[in-house]
């Protein structure tokens, strides 16, 4: 007996929506790849190789997710050319807010968007840069592969906010991720005060980021709020040749004669803070 034209529909077994993390470099800054930033420094040979067999993905920029394949294709030739690759965009309500709690219209868009893993498609997810749906839009995808049945498999690469805790030299075993502080000067100062004490009670180190332009800002800010013994890193451009992180209590820091000297601040950057 033939199977019913729904089940026909879908294949049993979907494909599988892996996780791709990208280093920041990867179509982000500058026209050209500089020597020392190949895909093979960030990206193991397993990662390179199943992102190269792909042709479905969901990302959160088109443009970036072209510029990395051209760079996954000078290591490992693709499945497909690049002009043959589908590339779809998530919601642009993702994009501005984030999509990290349920919302009725991304989650719908997101099951729409995993139509070909239910074709049986094996598909990947990417972000501008790191691992997608930490610290970036995805997490709504997840939750629809999850509620789909499409298997979810996150690959091997640079998760920043892993490898900034790692190079501070703060707590690795309590750790919390805060995201972003409020603009407001005032609730800025509040809200730094608050995890500051939160960082003091339970000797968890607080992760905080900042769009570029404003993280001298941020900076600026937690020298002015922060208590002297606590220890202050700020690591900027993980991923990237000119990468740098400063780990020192605010006491050192406010030592020097010009605190933000030296720093990149316009590259992509992470602060933490927590008990010495």
């Amino acid at each position: 007996m033939s199977e019913p034209a729904h089940q026909r529909a879908h294949p049993r077994t979907p494909g599988t929506l892996f996780l791709v993390p990208t280093p920041l470099d990867f179509g982000l800054r500058g026209s050209a790849p500089a020597p020392e930033s190949r895909a093979t420094q960030w990206l193991p040979h397993d990662t390179l190789s199943v992102a190269a067999g792909l042709s479905h993905w969901i990302s959160e920029n088109a443009k970036s997710t072209r510029a990395f394949l051209k760079r996954v294709a000078a290591e490992i030739p693709l499945a497909k050319p690049l002009q043959e690759q589908h590339i779809a965009e998530l919601p642009r309500l993702a994009h501005k807010k984030g999509d990290h709690a349920s919302a009725a219209g991304l989650d719908v868009q997101a099951r729409a968007l995993l139509a070909p893993a239910l074709e049986g498609h094996d598909m990947g997810l990417v972000s501008e840069a790191g691992m997608p749906a930490v610290a970036d839009p995805g997490s709504s995808v997840v939750r629809a592969a999850h509620t789909l049945g499409v298997p979810v498999r996150p690959l091997v690469g640079p998760v920043s906010l892993m490898l900034a805790l790692a190079a501070s030299g703060l707590n690795g075993q309590q750790f919390a991720f805060a995201g972003y502080v409020p603009q407001d000067s005032d609730e800025r100062a509040r809200r730094l005060r608050e995890l500051e004490s939160l960082s003091m009670k339970t000797g968890q180190t607080q992760i905080l980021i900042e769009t570029p332009y404003r993280n001298a800002t941020l900076l600026q800010a937690l020298l002015q709020h922060l208590q002297p013994q606590t220890r202050l890193a700020v690591c900027l451009g993980l991923g990237l040749g000119q990468q740098v992180t400063r780990s020192e209590t605010v006491r050192q820091w406010r030592a020097r004669s010009e605190p933000l000297s030296g720093l990149p601040l316009d590259l992509p950057a992470i602060f933490l803070f927590g008990s010495s």
